[in-house]
């Protein structure tokens, strides 16, 4: 703790923008307090494994002319209306990504794209006047002078042109008919030239990030490079699950619950730190089922939660096989009992249900939250779906699929290379005497403030990574993936984050002098190119570079 200046911070992963997950919402959209207890017995009424796993659908992000991958056109739209999280819940008014409004789902459609085949995607903003949630204009936010929900959509953990990146300053409303500063194109080019892997998208509007997630403004996008993929043998077609949890807590009405009071509402009228819901939701269905077979299964697990974290193991015991972390194959398959996600972070997992000794399977959750030294999680939160193991019937074809040997050489950096620049990002939360927090910078920078971090292109930069938080953060960099490859424990850390919060200078404060506590492994399962890595508190994490919302936020140049 350091009163008034205790560092903590939400970072993101891949490079142009580092980015804070956002707070916004609709202040007209007050609600009358609701309390803890409220959430938790709307949660608590709303029966587990009654509603069955949806899967989005999917949408072909490429063409064909001559048995040849060719560039396509989309638009997909932004819609709200209402959608169904559970069998007892009335219908919830949603923001939700689609082609049409009526085949808008939350999550939003699963794009399919194809390695070095670009797609151009149209994102067109058909959102009302007003926010279905409450947001905060006391902190920097998309504010148009003539009302509508900003909206811009950034895809995450891919390698693009900045104009296709979706900064938070090139936000637009309904019709482009106001646009933010940075605002360049209707237009975006994915020209997905990175190896095979899980991204997503979803909204990135500047303080409203939060609220526009909350609200379901989310979705799934895979890279696929047959050459790569095929002979790996993994489970496809209807084996080939997606799975997006996210947390959500809802009012009697069966409306989103976001708090209208922040936790320090004489700065912050309505903006807080960290939201926690109630109720798990997968697919968009609270506690769902899933029926499958004895067989394989691919999931592909995104945490698509604001703040939670996820700790996941299944009840039996049964194994998971992790062949993917974020956009990127592991260079071989790592076996975990459990598997914990950020938020923003994606395993590529395979799960053998021939193997389960039971007929029902529960996913479980153990994380604290906040992580790692909040609450443990209880019965609500400490369950996340259920699997149904039925035998394989005579018409069921047989499973080829495997768990290979070996994937791809590329994924896990196994000597350090010559770096060119080693830069210090060190993540700050501001409380108040009273220990609330106020806003977040990162190098204690605010957003507007000029450009620090001017990596070159072609070049390898390592980056220390300082948390002087209490909590474990995710870091996230715009246009690119990177790499953990040390994370260290910080010595002497209230003399280290006492001498920062005075100079703002790691070099200054010694920082090697400190960063000489036990080194923690990176886990086996995360050693590839990610696009979100977990920073502990009280650590500096090196990541190498290969080239949100209260002001937690900084922008990055990229040198020609």
């Amino acid at each position: 703790m350091m009163g008034e200046n205790r560092a903590r911070v939400v970072a993101l992963v891949v490079a142009v923008v580092v980015v804070v997950v956002g707070v916004a919402g609709n202040v007209a959209a007050a609600q009358a307090a609701v309390t803890v207890a409220d959430l938790q017995r709307v949660a608590g009424s709303l029966q587990m494994y009654v509603d069955a796993l949806p899967q989005m659908a999917k949408i072909r992000g490429y063409g064909f002319q001559r048995g040849q991958a060719v560039p396509i056109n989309l638009t997909i739209g932004m819609y709200q209306k209402t959608w169904k999280f559970h069998r007892d819940l009335p219908a919830t008014p949603v923001f939700v990504y689609g082609q049409c409004p009526d085949s808008a789902t939350f999550p939003g459609p699963t794009i399919m794209a194809r390695h070095d085949v670009p797609l151009f995607v149209r994102w067109e903003n058909h959102l009302p006047a007003s926010h279905i949630l409450p947001w905060d204009p006391t902190v920097p936010t998309a504010i148009p002078k003539n009302g509508g929900v900003p909206t811009v959509v950034h895809l995450h953990g891919s390698a693009h042109p900045p104009q296709s990146d979706g900064s938070a300053f090139a936000w637009f409303t309904a019709g482009f008919a106001e646009k933010g500063p940075a605002w360049t194109q209707a237009t975006y080019r994915y020209p997905n030239v990175q190896p095979p892997g899980n991204l997503w998208y979803h909204d990135h509007a500047l303080g409203l990030t939060r609220a526009n997630l909350l609200a379901g403004l989310l979705g799934a996008y895979v890279i696929e490079k047959p050459e790569v993929d095929t002979p790996m043998d993994l489970p496809c077609d209807d084996d080939d699950l997606h799975l997006v949890i996210a947390d959500r807590s809802f009012n009697v009405d069966g409306s989103l619950y976001m708090n209208s009071t922040g936790v320090a509402p004489n700065i912050h009228p309505q903006w807080a730190p960290e939201y926690f819901g109630e109720a798990i939701t997968v697919n968009g269905k609270a506690w769902p089922f899933l029926v499958v077979h004895r067989r394989r299964y691919r999931l592909r697990i995104l945490n698509a939660s604001n703040a939670r974290y996820f700790n996941v193991s299944l009840s039996n015991g049964l194994p998971i096989h992790v062949v993917g972390s974020d956009a990127s194959y592991l260079s071989a398959p790592v076996t975990v009992s459990n598997l914990l996600l950020s938020p923003a972070e994606i395993f590529d997992v395979v799960v053998d249900f021939s193997q389960s000794p039971t007929a029902e399977i529960e996913l479980l959750n153990s994380a604290p939250y906040p992580f790692p030294t909040g609450a443990a999680p209880g019965p609500l939160n400490g369950k996340v779906m259920k699997f149904i193991v039925q035998p394989n019937g005579p018409l069921d074809p047989p499973d080829n699929s495997t768990v290979p040997d070996h994937e791809v050489p590329y994924a896990s950096v196994t000597a350090l290379p010559p770096t060119t620049m080693t830069r210090y990002i060190v993540m700050y939360e501001y409380l108040t005497p009273t220990g609330q927090s106020t806003h977040l910078y990162i190098n204690g920078l605010r957003l507007e403030d000029p450009v620090t971090e001017t990596p070159k292109s072609g070049t390898t930069e390592l980056w220390q990574v300082i948390n002087l938080t209490g909590d474990n953060h995710p870091l996230h960099i715009h246009l690119g993936m990177f790499q953990a490859v040390k994370m260290q424990q910080l010595v002497n850390l209230q003399a280290f984050t006492d001498c920062m919060t005075a100079v703002n200078d790691a070099v200054k404060c010694n920082v090697d002098q400190h960063a000489v506590g036990p080194v923690v492994p990176v886990p086996d399962h995360e050693k590839t190119w990610k696009n979100v890595i977990k920073v502990p508190p009280g650590f500096v994490t090196s990541v190498i570079l290969d080239h949100e919302d209260n002001a937690m936020i900084r922008p990055l140049k990229l040198l020609a």
